[in-house]
């Protein structure tokens, strides 16, 4: 990384770190007067759109989606693999209101938490899975019915470029139990922002989005099913933006 491209990686994360204090105070004593739609806006849209917009001016990245088009009208689970923090910000701006699943510590975080508490997630313990996995499919549900989308990243934690991570079956469960499709994405953010390091690299990210798939039945048999073709989906997906070598498996429907 280059001395240049060193101070406009810091200069990003001294205005991203500033604006989130200053933005998660002002929302801990604005947001909880507004309803919940609002209250998301105000929180969280307008400041993801800002990071979005740090990472474009200060460090080059940009971004292109395909598959616009293949969003529902009604809000189900996104399934999407985990590169970086960037799809974060980007997701919580580009889908609302949505819930995500985050650990339950981060929300005891002075401002910062408080504020992430107003939005609804889906806090788990991470030291308790069979509770955590309870957890998920009840409050998930409870938030699909009211319409809120729910992000689930299936690979469980942020997997480097060029890799592909284990799709776990809670985000199809969820959806599956709920009656409604999963929404896939895929995209190669972690070319630009890699999960390990500050080095930031300018280019541009693509964000795939797929057609929803919906299960092919009920039970853990359709459950099964519903994640090995959003695995394969998304293999092939990457694979066709060059992320990964050839996927493990052919996938049995377009990429978008």
């Amino acid at each position: 990384m280059s001395i240049l491209q060193a101070i406009r990686v810091f200069l990003f994360y001294l205005l991203l770190g500033t604006s989130s204090l200053l933005w998660c105070t002002l929302s801990f004593f604005i947001a909880p007067f507004l309803p919940f739609r609002k209250r998301y806006r105000f929180i969280n849209v307008y400041w993801c759109r800002f990071a979005v917009l740090l990472a474009r001016v200060f460090l080059g990245i940009r971004y292109k989606i395909t598959g616009a088009e293949n969003v529902p009208e009604q809000p189900c689970v996104i399934l999407s693999n985990h590169q970086s923090t960037w799809e974060t910000f980007f997701l919580s701006a580009y889908f609302q209101p949505m819930s995500q699943v985050l650990k339950r510590e981060l929300l005891y975080v002075p401002f910062f938490g408080w504020a992430m508490a107003m939005l609804r997630p889906i806090a788990i313990d991470r030291n308790n899975p069979k509770e955590a996995l309870r957890h998920v499919a009840s409050k998930g549900d409870e938030l699909l019915k009211q319409g809120v989308w729910v992000l689930i990243f299936p690979e469980g934690t942020r997997v480097p470029y060029g890799q592909i991570g284990k799709f776990s079956r809670g985000g199809t469960a969820l959806a599956v139990n709920a009656g409604l499709p999963v929404l896939p994405i895929a995209h190669n953010a972690g070319k630009f922002w890699p999960k390990e390091g500050w080095a930031k690299h300018p280019g541009t990210i693509e964000v795939v989005i797929g057609k929803p798939m919906y299960a092919e039945g009920t039970g853990p048999r359709a459950v099964a099913e519903l994640n090995d073709r959003a695995a394969r989906w998304n293999e092939a997906t990457q694979h066709a933006l060059g992320s990964i070598a050839e996927p493990i498996q052919q996938p049995d429907q377009g990429l978008v």
